[in-house]
């Protein structure tokens, strides 16, 4: 990987990125694994130049197409709770968006397929993840909800926008054992979740902090 690229200078030097992973410590975060891939992964690729400036602040920063890219201490919550129970071989992610929890998962598990309904997103995503030589990484341009069922079944699912419900689709695809981590709601509120499933028809259910974010919507964009 291009040492440059993840070390990076001045706001996005190595000690702005040590002061975002003590806040992050700070807020509950205990995973030392996650927390190491979110200290070395170069936030600053993923946001236009003029916001690099930004990007090792706690905070969630436009990407265009009225999408974000998560806050680091939501990427890194999400993560953690995904791999809680011990490592995860094969993690659908719904929703690629600029490609930074997608690289960061990619550090972590043995397999991430991303799907993403935004085909420009989705291309530039694409060049970053190449650009950081990952090859364990398979992106799909497709309706989120309905998940990647021709890969599936898959043991971690980390949904990156919020449905008003839990898709069945979605569930279909989640492993016996498997976990799911995804915000679900609407304008009024959402929660984050994380479901087990437990047998064939039967998943525990978590309700664990309100969060906020883009609705997941049907369709795709080119």
């Amino acid at each position: 990987m291009n040492d440059v690229l993840f070390q990076g200078i001045g706001m996005t030097s190595r000690r702005t990125r040590d002061r975002l992973i003590a806040r992050l410590r700070e807020q509950g975060i205990e995973n030392d694994k996650v927390l190491t891939v979110v200290r070395d992964t170069p936030r600053h690729i993923f946001i236009d130049e003029a916001l690099s400036h930004r990007a090792y602040e706690d905070s969630s920063l436009p990407i265009g197409f009225n999408q974000t890219i998560s806050q680091p201490y939501i990427v890194a919550r999400m993560t953690e709770l995904l791999l809680e129970d011990g490592p995860r071989e094969k993690v659908l992610e719904v929703g690629t968006g600029s490609g930074y929890q997608t690289v960061i998962l990619a550090q972590l598990v043995d397999q991430v397929y991303s799907v993403e309904r935004i085909r420009p997103l989705q291309e530039k995503a694409r060049k970053r993840i190449q650009q950081l030589r990952l090859h364990n990484v398979m992106l799909r341009h497709t309706d989120g909800g309905m998940g990647w069922p021709d890969r599936g079944p898959f043991d971690g699912i980390l949904v990156t926008a919020a449905p008003e419900k839990v898709p069945e689709e979605l569930l279909e695809q989640l492993a016996i054992g498997g976990i799911m981590v995804l915000p679900v709601g609407d304008g009024e509120g959402q929660v984050l979740m994380r479901i087990r499933r437990t047998a064939e028809d039967e998943f525990e259910r978590e309700e664990l902090e309100p969060v906020r974010f883009v609705p997941l919507l049907a369709g795709t964009v080119r």
